[in-house]
Parts: C-alpha cells; sequence; structure tokens
C-alpha cells in the first residue's frame, strides 16, 4: 500500500498520541473561521481523517468525542498492513491516494 502525503504543512497542532488537527480555510473566511480536520497520523505511512467540522457550526469537540477520537488514532495506527487491507476490501475504510506530480 502506498501513500504519498507528507506532513509538511498538513499539521497546525499536535494534541498527542498521533492525533493532529488542521485548520482549513475556507471561502470568504480564511484558517481562522475556516474548518478543523483531525487527523491520525504516524506522520510517515498512515494517515486517517477522523473528523471536521466547521468553526462556525461548533467551537470544538466535546470531552466524550475527544476520548473517542483518542481511541480511534491508537486503534488505527497500531493496525497492521494485512488488518488495514481486510478494512478496505470489507469497505470499512476509505483509501484516497494522492500522487503529487513533479
Amino acid at each position: 500500500m502506498k501513500f504519498y502525503a507528507k506532513s509538511n504543512g498538513l499539521i497546525d497542532a499536535d494534541l498527542g498520541g498521533g492525533l493532529y488537527k488542521k485548520r482549513i480555510a475556507l471561502p470568504g473566511r480564511g484558517k481562522r473561521g475556516g474548518a478543523r480536520t483531525l487527523l491520525a497520523t504516524n506522520k510517515k505511512s498512515r494517515w486517517f481523517f477522523l473528523f471536521g467540522f466547521q468553526k462556525n457550526e461548533r467551537e470544538d469537540v466535546t470531552d466524550e468525542e475527544w476520548e473517542v477520537l483518542q481511541e480511534l488514532s491508537s486503534g488505527f495506527l497500531s493496525y497492521s498492513d494485512n488488518e488495514l487491507n481486510y478494512a478496505i476490501k470489507q469497505g470499512k475504510l476509505l483509501e484516497v491516494l494522492y500522487e503529487h506530480k513533479t
């Protein structure tokens, strides 16, 4: 399985335990008033989109959501290649490939 994402510029905040925040600019709102995404990553070969929301819809995640996101992050980052491939084949995970062409 190949992954092409690089951490350079993709992370705004390290939330611990492999969980990271990325601000996304939205038209007319910029990054500050845009969207937030929460990702699980080892910053090498594995990047998992876990949750996203617009700042005008909610300020942050709840404590309960935070706990679930931390558990998801740990779980996904501990999967073996075989477990990931199986989850993708079963339709439980969606793999997104991006290849940067120079």
